[in-house]
């Protein structure tokens, strides 16, 4: 499918609803408000295609965006591109999806090693969202590492940035699920943080208690 293409059948599949809810979720400037079904029809029908993906994201438009990043090559990708996109998302959605494309490519420690370090909202966001998800794929992180991050993660949470300290939250979850040293680690470390106040704007969204999540994790595994 050509750019021109693919901009209309977004254009066509959006809704004023769709739009609206979006809204609500602080996405602002160009968009259609194209459901994540169609977006992810439009995934299987294109599947890989990162020259597609790079037309779609100079596009500016939100809906483009969020399908560049699930039809970009997470193999050849490179590293300036990623912070390149990174440093362009203005609202949380879009920084979780640029992390999950990330987490997928051979760059997701190092750029979430550098994003969670620096001091904007959703790069720091889109940082930890990349460790929640390899606390979950990437096998060959040791315990050791993990158990730096959330001495990370306690110590600075309290003084992050808004979309920074859920996602913190979210990636301590990650870590205590992955073993029972983790576990009792992440735990521990939760309690010691506290309630992780954020604010979600006009949503019905909640940032998750993370020992009680945890705990939940466990269960199902144990399930």
């Amino acid at each position: 499918m050509t750019p021109d293409e693919v901009m209309a059948q977004l254009e066509t599949s959006g809704s004023a609803q769709t739009r609206k809810t979006y809204a609500r979720h602080g996405i602002k400037g160009a968009m259609f408000g194209v459901s994540y079904a169609v977006l992810g029809k439009l995934t299987k029908a294109i599947k890989v295609d990162q020259a597609l993906a790079e037309k779609l994201w100079a596009t500016g438009n939100h809906d483009a965006r969020i399908l560049a990043t699930m039809i970009a090559d997470a193999g050849t990708i490179g590293r300036k591109q990623l912070d390149t996109w990174a440093l362009q998302c203005d609202n949380y959605v879009l920084s979780d999806a640029v992390a999950r494309l990330v987490a997928r490519t051979p760059h997701a420690r190092a750029t979430a090693e550098a994003w969670t370090k620096s001091g904007g909202e959703y790069l720091g966001q889109c940082g930890w969202t990349v460790f929640a998800v390899l606390a979950t794929t990437d096998e060959t992180i040791s315990d050791a590492d993990w158990l730096a991050l959330l001495a990370r993660i306690e110590k600075t949470t309290g003084n992050a940035k808004n979309r920074v300290r859920h996602a913190m939250n979210g990636a301590l979850i990650a870590i205590g699920g992955r073993s029972t040293r983790l576990k009792t680690a992440a735990i521990a470390a939760a309690k010691r943080i506290g309630k992780v106040e954020v604010d979600h704007g006009d949503t019905s969204c909640e940032t998750p208690d993370a020992v009680s999540y945890i705990a939940k994790l466990w269960a199902r595994k144990k399930a």
